[in-house]
């Protein structure tokens, strides 16, 4: 059997990057900016979802488009160097690539700034994908012929099966690793550092989704 060409899908917040920093110190200058009560403590522990699913939690819904609006101009300056790479996330991308393979990120963030973030910690992914949250995820992921897709949600485990991919989930974001494995992740990692080693087995697979099998001892 011929490998099909290797494509891995990468999710972005709390999956290559630690974006509570960044979003904490966003959501604090919100707050003073509309001189509107956003508890941001509360907000990080739930990343994952669009911008709007947390802004309605503090704003009335007539001024959710202006608030996002707001929020994703001030993001850049705020948010981009509070904003450390995730433990292994460069060496995954890497990993990839060292394979002869391609990464797409595919994100639900606003993807002017998901681009930024990746700029500027010097990852350089094949294609980036914004604006795109749980299922949505799908239609880049089959656009980009993905057999994998890593993530931190079970938001991105629903995005890769509606896609036909490998849900490879990592415990890093709110989701626990029993919670990831409930709502059908093939494979669940602790974290990025251990993505080359599970890549390796997953390409003498040939790509083909045989890797399911040993899911459960992930």
């Amino acid at each position: 059997m011929t490998p099909r060409p290797l494509t891995v899908g990468f999710d972005l917040d709390m999956t290559l990057i630690d974006s509570r920093p960044g979003i904490h110190a966003t959501y604090l200058a919100l707050a003073e900016r509309t001189g509107t009560y956003i508890d941001a403590d509360l907000a990080i522990t739930r990343l994952g979802p669009p911008l709007a699913e947390e802004l309605v939690h503090w704003f009335p819904a007539e001024r959710i488009a202006e608030v996002s609006d707001l929020y994703r101009a001030m993001y850049p300056e705020i948010a981009i160097a509070a904003t450390p790479a995730m433990p292994g996330a460069r060496e995954a991308i890497a990993a990839v690539r060292d394979a002869g393979g391609k990464s797409v990120v595919v994100t639900a963030k606003y993807e002017p700034n998901a681009v930024l973030h990746l700029s500027h910690l010097g990852m350089v992914p094949d294609a980036v994908v914004g604006d795109l949250w749980a299922e949505q995820k799908a239609v880049a992921l089959r656009e980009h012929a993905a057999g994998a897709y890593v993530g931190d949600h079970v938001g991105d485990v629903r995005g890769a099966r509606r896609a036909g991919a490998l849900s490879v989930a990592v415990a890093t974001g709110p989701c626990a690793a029993e919670e990831l494995r409930a709502a059908g992740a093939d494979v669940v990692l602790a974290d990025l550092t251990e993505l080359p080693a599970w890549l390796a087995g997953y390409r003498e697979g040939g790509y083909e989704g045989g890797y399911r099998e040993d899911a459960s001892r992930a």
